[in-house]
């Protein structure tokens, strides 16, 4: 059997291959096998946390991949659960692996503590499904038009710091490039055309990319009519991931984050996008409306606002 393996309970070794895996997403793997396991063997948290001298509460954020793993921890825990001595072994590669440095923690001076999980969720997804009330998503921005909207949320930084939020966000949409990156499906509120972010040249800018985007094999974008009635009336990101993990529901606000992955909260947001899809226009349409809003920013485009400076990383 592979690493993690046993009856019944898929392994990791697809993860384990690939160098490039979400260390978020990993951990998130590694302790859903856990909690399997520990379940399949018949122990309670509450044995399982006498076994490693540890709060019964560890063993359920180990589980929901919400702290660092030790290497000793899951060792010890997986010869509780009745894993031979070989697979304990090579479970410290996963455990090492969920513990490296995510490329985007050199921007720690920028981002929150709340906004890097989102940054490592996705990295690892297979799916990110996302609903954007007022703004353009932000895989789908231009830099000019993500200079504009950190601007306009960050009255108070300096250029240096508006221009490292904006490279880090060039930086996320990578994944879109990557050969095994995730599928985008977004939803995107008919205001937001409307909404004049940077001045007609931005706006221009920024309908023309997602104008090219429409025609990337895993993009798929929708607009949805300004007379559609919302029951969700906020953005809201559900991403899916390989893997037997669950579904995870992101929600920002002005000072946080949530996200939700109990089959409850989940499964609630999904029933609230499956007819914003439904109602939303085709991508034929979508194309059209953008094409329609591309000819009303229409100008003798000044220079941008923005251009871009060193990395900030260098």
């Amino acid at each position: 059997m592979s690493a993690f393996q046993s009856p019944g309970i898929p392994s990791l070794d697809l993860m384990l291959s690939d160098p490039g895996s979400s260390p978020t997403v990993l951990r998130i793997a590694i302790g859903s096998r856990l909690r399997k396991l520990r379940e399949a063997a018949g122990f309670s948290p509450l044995e399982a946390s006498a076994h490693i001298r540890c709060h019964d509460s560890k063993i359920s954020r180990m589980e929901c991949g919400k702290v660092p793993l030790k290497v000793r921890d899951v060792q010890d825990l997986l010869e509780l659960y009745g894993v031979d001595p070989m697979e304990r072994a090579a479970s410290a590669d996963l455990v090492e692996l969920s513990n490296r440095s995510g490329w985007w923690e050199r921007y720690n001076n920028v981002v929150p503590e709340w906004f890097d999980k989102l940054i490592g969720l996705q990295e690892g997804a297979s799916i990110i499904w996302t609903y954007e009330v007022l703004l353009v998503p932000g895989l789908l921005q231009t830099p000019e038009y993500a200079f504009a909207v950190t601007q306009k949320g960050f009255p108070l930084a300096d250029r240096l710091d508006i221009e490292a939020r904006v490279n880090l966000r060039v930086d996320r949409q990578k994944i879109l490039s990557r050969a095994d990156g995730p599928r985008l499906w977004a939803l995107i509120d008919a205001s937001v055309l409307d909404r004049e972010i940077g001045g007609p040249e931005v706006m221009y800018g920024q309908i023309s990319h997602m104008l090219d985007l429409m025609d990337h094999p895993r993009i798929t974008l929708q607009i949805v009519p300004a007379d559609f009635v919302v029951a969700i009336g906020m953005p809201v990101t559900l991403i899916r991931f390989p893997l037997d993990l669950p579904d995870i529901v992101y929600l920002e606000n002005s000072f946080g984050a949530n996200y939700l992955d109990r089959a409850k909260e989940t499964t609630h947001f999904r029933a609230l996008l499956d007819p914003l899809a439904s109602k939303a226009h085709s991508p034929e349409q979508t194309r059209s409306r953008l094409v329609a809003a591309l000819e009303r920013y229409r100008t003798t485009r000044p220079t941008p606002p923005y251009s871009s400076s060193p990395d900030v990383s260098a």
